[in-house]
């Protein structure tokens, strides 16, 4: 791991910065150039980690003209106050009863305070390059171990989110229940706990470490899974699934910020890889193994499978698992040297002089705050809401549906899912080919024309990301009039099975040009973009499903879907006004001293 200064820097109009990287001014030297690439790179650092780039992350952070302000505070905070100036050698020593520097001068000395700094031997930094206690320095055994617990336990979190829906109609028959709105929420209220649960898990993981983190959400989600399957009543179910939701959601929250912290850029494609497929392929394969094992053993041995595989993992990562959050390591070694040598000057290189309040006031209060304030974000989050919303009501209907209309048995009915599983995966590769082949088509049209007018580069656009979402949205309302109709009229099964695999390239492919998107278009506060995105998809991901089996027994599958279909429809401007229009909102809504 390089080394970084001791105080970055404030990057020229970072300050209220609305997304797009601000233009860069005629002639820059060769250190703005790379001071800019540095922020750049830490900025694609912090939304890997899953916070905002003005929080410490193991390779610095980006302030602003406040966040510096505030990182001044904290170091002077630090330093143990005299009682009075002292001027034996012809110098004032700041007391507590000394007048302080303007903030100004504070931050117009910025380059005089990284020199003074950068000497300072209380700035607590790593042991040299080959410091053990760096996480970058962990044994291969150690780094292996690690990412392998964290993949595998976010495999088996959005496992759990659909591999109990096959056994909801044996779930509603044991506890003599035809409530179609409670059959629906069983499955989707645990979605609802992934909405909530990053927002206090995510702050905790970068005051407290991650390790805590991993093992507090390993056993509350062990606790709650054994709850579900010892559940006398629907209510309980309900209530105990939704806490094992908000559980569920810490390693998919610290997940990518693990493998950051272990493994360096150029050779995270693997791990990378590996954490991924987790919650791609779990809620495909779930129902497939949800319903085999429901038709078998019954839908409570759905849980204690999940309860054997998540509790074999909190074992293993009690044993295994390390630390790897670098500011809460050196926070600990500053606070442990403080206390060895009474040294209150002591403090961490990474410290930006964030208090746990802080902390939750960007996780919490930063989102909730660019979801009023931004249009963008706002349409952006329900126009994936909608879409997420729309899987999980299929995910809470495919086993009424295919059970009814084709007779499929509860072990499989799971096979019903695997459509939409395929279609993602195509989704997925088929935006990998095109995303960034079309930003460069696109930037190099753009600049062809301003050339040719005598003006300056517009350069990459955040919404230049949005080109190929139009069409493939698209596939997701002619699915739906596929699927509906084809069911209506019981063509062969594989018809229905095969049309829903065109709304999951549809979803998976709106799911990452929107969130591309938003990473392109708020740098340094990318992560509260994405978790006001999370948030409202969870939530409409929970709510829609309540509606499908009603809908579908009013309507039919024909008209129901249909229905589905023409909201979506509705729903199509939005990529289309954000890619037209995008870049003059986000400048008329500046996000500004957030």
């Amino acid at each position: 791991m390089g080394t970084v200064s001791n105080s970055p820097s404030v990057p020229p109009n970072i300050e209220g910065q609305s997304g797009s990287v601000a233009q860069t001014p005629p002639t820059l030297s060769s250190s703005s150039l790379n001071h800019r690439s540095s922020d750049l790179e830490k900025e694609a650092l912090a939304v890997f980690e899953g916070h905002d780039a003005d929080i410490p992350s193991n390779e610095g952070f980006v302030l602003n003209e406040r966040g510096e302000l505030k990182r001044q505070e904290s170091i002077r905070s630090h330093r143990k106050p005299l009682s009075s100036p002292d001027k034996s050698n012809g110098v004032d020593i700041p007391g507590p009863h000394t007048p302080r520097r303007d903030a100004k001068e504070d931050i117009e000395g910025s380059a005089a305070t990284v020199s003074t700094e950068d000497e300072d031997s209380n700035v607590v930094w790593w042991d040299g390059p080959n410091d053990p206690h760096n996480p970058m320095n962990f044994s291969s055994w150690i780094k292996t171990l690690n990412i392998t617990l964290v993949s595998a336990v976010c495999f088996v979190t959005p496992l759990a989110s659909s591999m109990f829906a096959p056994g909801v109609p044996l779930l509603m028959r044991e506890f003599g229940s035809t409530n179609a709105e409670l059959a629906g929420f069983v499955v989707s209220v645990y979605i609802l706990g992934f909405a909530l649960g990053p927002l206090v898990l995510a702050p905790l993981s970068e005051i407290y470490g991650r390790l805590p983190i991993y093992h507090v959400c390993n056993v509350g989600f062990v606790a709650f899974t054994v709850a579900c399957a010892l559940a006398t009543n629907l209510n309980m179910l309900v209530g105990f699934r939704f806490m094992a939701g908000i559980f569920g959601s810490g390693p998919l929250t610290n997940g990518g910020g693990t493998i950051a912290d272990l493994i360096q850029q150029k050779d995270r494609g693997r791990a990378m890889s590996a954490w991924v497929m987790g919650p791609m392929i779990g809620p495909i394969i779930g129902p497939i193994a949800g319903g085999y094992l429901s038709e078998a053993k019954g839908w409570r041995w759905v849980f204690w499978i999940l309860t054997i595989v998540s509790g074999t993992c909190f074992i293993l990562s009690i044993v295994f698992m390390r630390e790897t959050y670098a500011p809460v390591i050196l926070a600990r070694k500053a606070a442990r040297l403080r206390k060895e040598t009474g040294n209150q000057a002591f403090r961490s290189k990474l410290d930006a002089g964030l208090s746990p309040r802080d902390f939750f006031m960007r996780s919490i209060i930063r989102p909730a705050k660019m979801l009023v304030r931004s249009p963008v974000v706002l349409m952006a989050s329900l126009f994936v809401g909608l879409v997420y919303g729309y899987l999980y009501l299929l995910f809470t209907t495919f086993t009424l549906v295919f059970q009814r209309n084709y007779g499929f048995s509860s072990g499989s009915v799971g096979l019903s899912f695997l459509g939409i599983g395929v279609g993602s995966f195509i989704g997925l590769i088929f935006f990998a080919w095109s995303s960034d082949r079309t930003l460069k088509k696109r930037t190099a049209a753009a600049d062809t024309i301003a050339l040719a007018e005598g003006k300056e580069s517009g350069g990459m656009k955040p919404e230049y990301r949005l080109d190929m979402m139009v069409p493939t949205y698209a596939l997701i309302p002619v699915g739906l009039f596929l699927y509906g109709w084809t069911a209506r009229y019981h063509v062969h099964w594989i018809v229905p099975i095969m049309s829903t695999a065109l709304i999951g390239i549809g979803n998976l492919s709106v799911f990452m040009c929107i969130t591309t998107y938003l990473v392109d278009a708020f740098t340094i506060y990318a992560a509260s973009a994405l978790a006001a995105n999370t948030v409202i998809r969870s939530l409409m991901g929970a709510v829609l499903p309540l509606a499908g089996e009603k809908m579908y027994l009013t309507l039919g599958l024909g008209w129901g879907n249909s229905l589905l279909a023409f909201v979506a429809i509705a729903f199509l401007p939005i990529p289309w006004v954000l890619g037209r229009w995008g870049e003059v909102i986000r400048t008329r809504f500046e996000m500004k001293n957030l």
